[in-house]
């Protein structure tokens, strides 16, 4: 059945209370059915990108995943990774299947959750959750992966530093991070209104500061690369 949501924000996820309402969220009939919907999109989603240099694209579907996290919290995000995942290989099979695709779905959701549910959203929290995506998941989590994937499933060998994925990882996270607090700024108010998200959005807008961490977090990420590309 659908119950009050508590109106409670969090400044952090390291407690009791913001755990229990995150696993509250599948006792909400509504929640659970934007969940649904959120599912759906992010299958439709899949191949619809935006170009932004030759062999080099957005792929939008984060937009959905962000959204989704922040409306329904790091449980229900886990859930919705793992179901988008195995719908989105029934529906559209592009080889073998390897359950290890299903924790970076997974934990893009969860990051992302960990970063906007329940708190006061800001350009900073943003940008660190596109940042612990792109680096922690897309670069960090998916490689170990992708080398089991190509030994396991395919016999092949797999570069342990694959630098086209790094790099596209590096470009893109800046350009990702804009696009997502336009999108947040547009997408929070409406479902503010109805319900589903309990923060605010008064303060998502750009300034000097952001700009600046956008910045230092490109060229931390881009060092971390090219240190281990050096000592590995």
């Amino acid at each position: 059945m659908s119950v009050k949501p508590s109106s409670t924000l969090y400044s952090h996820p390291f407690s009791k209370a913001y755990w229990r309402d995150s696993a509250g969220e599948f006792r909400d009939v509504r929640i659970l059915i934007f969940t649904a919907l959120m599912i759906a999109l992010r299958l439709i989603l899949k191949s619809v990108k935006i170009p932004v240099a030759p062999s080099l694209n957005i792929n939008i579907q984060f937009f959905v995943n962000a959204l989704g996290s922040m409306v329904y919290g790091p449980v229900v995000a886990l859930l919705a990774g793992a179901v988008s995942d195995t719908l989105g290989y029934l529906l559209f099979p592009s080889g073998p299947y390897f359950p290890g695709f299903l924790l970076t779905e997974m934990a893009g959701g969860l990051i992302f959750a960990l970063f906007l549910y329940r708190a006061k959203i800001t350009p900073v929290r943003v940008i660190l959750s596109r940042f612990s995506v792109n680096f922690l998941v897309n670069i960090v989590l998916q490689t170990p992966i992708m080398v089991l994937y190509y030994q396991m499933v395919l016999g092949k060998s797999y570069a342990w530093f694959d630098l086209p994925r790094i790099v596209k990882n590096l470009v893109l996270f800046p350009f990702e991070s804009v696009l997502l607090i336009l999108f947040l700024r547009y997408a929070v108010p409406p479902l503010s209104r109805l319900g589903f998200i309990r923060s605010r959005v008064d303060d998502l807008r750009l300034d000097k500061k952001n700009i600046l961490l956008l910045v230092v977090l490109t060229l931390v990420s881009a060092v971390a690369a090219g240190l281990y590309l050096k000592f590995r």
